[in-house]
């Protein structure tokens, strides 16, 4: 009986302690996860840098996977809210949606869904456009962008328009498949979020 509360105990004050850190969770693809590079390179590993000489008892978990999509990120936010409990949830998602032509009614769909189940478990939002390459049509290059502008409006939420901000066809910055950054570019990723995010921390 005793062992069973000491247990009990333990587990409330590593519940305590995590809850009090802060926890700010990257929801990502390849952009967050660094594609290409070594992980200390990418832009959420500098952030936790940042993030570690202002406050050492904050944190960063990424959970980026290289490929995913909004309908995938909608799937896995439930398990990852309930195990980190962040207070920041960082949504960047929607690249790949758009590369593989599926409808922005949906991508807008699928982010709404996560920045409710966020916003439901205690957490603020931040939102990281995307935009797409001119080659996908102006119709959809256009309906793409809006998905994100008028979900951003709709929800008032925190928002970055466009991640790739001085990066996305600027020579140097951009890998030779000309879809993600290079490590030069991961400083300049974060200076784009970082004046949005701030305040919610």
């Amino acid at each position: 009986m005793r062992s069973w509360l000491k247990c009990g105990v333990l587990a409330l004050l590593f519940w305590a302690q995590g809850a009090l850190a802060g926890t700010v969770l990257v929801v990502g693809d390849s952009i967050s996860a660094a594609f290409g590079l070594e992980t200390s390179q990418g832009w959420v590993h500098l952030l936790q840098e940042r993030l570690a000489e202002r406050d050492a008892t904050r944190r960063v978990v990424n959970a980026s996977i290289s490929g995913d999509t909004t309908a995938g990120g909608l799937a896995r936010l439930a398990p990852l809210l309930d195990e980190h409990r962040p207070d920041v949830v960082i949504l960047e998602l929607g690249g790949n949606d758009g590369l593989r032509g599926q409808p922005p009614a949906q991508l807008k769909q699928n982010l709404a869904g996560m920045i409710d189940h966020a916003r439901e478990a205690g957490a603020e939002v931040l939102l990281l456009g995307m935009r797409m390459p001119p080659n996908l049509g102006q119709r959809y290059t256009r309906a793409f962008a809006e998905a994100f502008d008028s979900l951003a409006q709709e929800k008032a939420v925190a928002y970055v328009p466009f991640l790739l901000e001085g990066v996305g066809g600027v020579e140097g910055m951009m890998q030779s498949d000309g879809i993600h950054p290079t490590a030069e570019a991961q400083t300049r990723l974060l200076e784009t979020v970082w004046p949005v995010l701030e305040p919610l921390l």
